[in-house]
């Protein structure tokens, strides 16, 4: 017992008193976050008007316009998450930047919660991954629920795994229930695919299954006290929603989701070619390197912590690829967003795994290549997609500005084709007598045309409902209005 240990070799973790302390934070996850935040102020830019959805959801909190028909299937996330800018600010800049830098921040901490899982070479590499996707960088700083549904799975999914390896790391417990909560606040449907297995996983842990259950009741228990409130019931409101998507069944929308990978925001009917190879091709090699890098880390048994994003990317990614009529390339986010991992993996096995010569240098070589490629390939994209949608809403604006030469001004009606963006733009309240935001009938247009400035728009050549046939007909851009003659104020 009195024997020297000098010069002996020490197993194990040094003494407390002697480790290296850690860092606040994490610099090169932070660095991921940072160019995220900065690559969309500069490629997306804060002055992109506000795309269709987003004027719905806008709307419910902005004083510049009346709130817009809220659809079954919509959650109150996105208003709610709007609302500190929305509710006294009419700037679509700011709201833009206000989006990025949370957007930012919610990639950086989500990233953080995998430290523990998987290697420090790994996390920044799926930052990289999923942060680069076009669809990605378009619509973090849009007032929109996908991303958030995907960050919310991400950190979801991770404390997940903290919480079932040590039920003494309480931020772990409140980070399940936190990321299930966000998901649920802004799309309850989706959270409930991405939980599937986690599901699965807890049913002999009550504990998780209480935080994963509770997560999910919070942030969605306000969309099911409103299915009850003003939708009918939770089934009508259920049956709604799927009425609205087309009707969920047997629908094989891979080859739609391929169609969309060009850009195409909506996808609704999909006709038309599929992109080029050079587009699509990083789409068909996710999955391969997804099970490359979940493989790899099987045989270096840490199985769980790849297998589980895996195994919840693809239930998020089943319903939008397999039950639904049309494709929207964010939808399939959440799954980008934790495949990004068991990707990142494989790509590190690559580089890494033991080879010599010829063949270290062939496979760096080809991760180096296929990174680059990648990442012009979503740079083409994204400016393509920016460019047409700038386009798209700059139409909007100069069809407001001219039913302002009209005298359609606030307070005001707008009905007909593309209603529900232009009344924004206009300051308008939108109303519809056909399709899925039908809210009022040809009969109730008539009447408030006699209280208030109304307009129904169509394009050239198109006829409006009931009496609005026999209104004047005004060019506003590329669209025609029927303003009713009864009431025209400020011309």
């Amino acid at each position: 017992m009195n024997a020297t240990t000098t010069g002996a070799r020490r197993i194990g973790l040094p003494p407390q008193a002697a480790r290296p302390r850690r860092p606040l934070g994490d610099p090169w996850l932070a660095g991921v976050a940072a160019a995220f935040t900065l690559a969309q102020l500069i490629l997306v830019r804060p002055g992109l008007g506000l795309g269709w959805d987003e004027t719905v959801y806008v709307s419910q909190v902005s004083g510049h316009a009346p709130a817009a028909f809220f659809s079954a299937p919509r959650a109150r996330g996105v208003p709610l998450l709007v609302a500190p800018i929305a509710s006294w600010s009419d700037s679509t800049a700011l709201l833009r930047v206000y989006l990025a830098v949370l957007s930012g921040l919610a990639l950086y901490f989500a990233l953080r919660v995998w430290r523990a899982h998987v290697m420090p070479r790994v996390l920044p590499l799926a930052g990289v991954l999923f942060a680069s996707l076009w669809v990605t960088l378009f619509y973090g700083p849009q007032a929109m629920p996908n991303y958030w549904v995907a960050v919310g799975a991400l950190a979801c999914v991770g404390c997940f795994l903290r919480a079932r390896a040590s039920t003494r790391d309480r931020a772990a417990w409140w980070g399940v229930f936190a990321g299930a909560a966000l998901m649920a606040w802004m799309r309850p449907m989706d959270a409930v695919y991405v939980v599937l297995p986690l599901l699965a996983l807890s049913l002999r842990r009550p504990r998780l299954l209480a935080a994963l259950v509770a997560g999910l009741l919070a942030g969605a228990g306000e969309w099911v006290i409103e299915a009850y409130v003003g939708y009918g019931g939770l089934a009508q409101r259920l049956s709604d929603a799927a009425r609205i998507q087309g009707g969920l069944g047997r629908h094989l929308a891979v080859v739609d989701q391929l169609r969309s990978l060009g850009g195409r925001t909506l996808c609704r009917p999909c006709a038309g070619s599929v992109p080029s190879p050079l587009v699509t091709l990083w789409w068909f090699a996710l999955p391969l390197l997804a099970v490359l890098g979940t493989v790899a880390a099987v045989r270096a048994r840490r199985a769980l912590p790849l297998l589980l994003p895996l195994a919840c990317a693809v239930t998020a990614a089943v319903p939008y690829l397999f039950f639904i009529g049309y494709a929207a390339p964010r939808f399939l986010l959440p799954a980008y967003a934790l495949l990004a991992l068991p990707v990142a993996h494989g790509l590190v096995y690559m580089v890494t795994a033991p080879a010599r010569g010829i063949a270290r240098t062939l496979a760096v070589s080809l991760v180096a290549a296929g990174l680059a490629g990648h990442l012009a390939v979503q740079y083409v994209v994204l400016e393509r997609t920016v460019h047409r949608s700038a386009a798209d809403r700059t139409d909007w604006s100069r069809t407001a500005a001219a039913l302002h030469s009209l005298g359609v001004r606030s307070p005001c009606l707008l009905s007909g084709y593309e209603a529900v963006p232009i009344a924004f733009y206009t300051g308008c309240g939108s109303a519809q007598t056909a399709g899925h935001d039908t809210s009022t009938t040809a009969a109730e247009l008539t009447r408030a045309a006699h209280r208030t400035p109304v307009a129904v728009l169509s394009p050239p050549g198109g006829r409006p409902p009931g009496d609005a046939r026999t209104w004047p007909v005004e060019r506003v851009g590329v669209l025609q209005a029927y303003v009713a003659p009864f009431v025209r104020w400020g011309r």
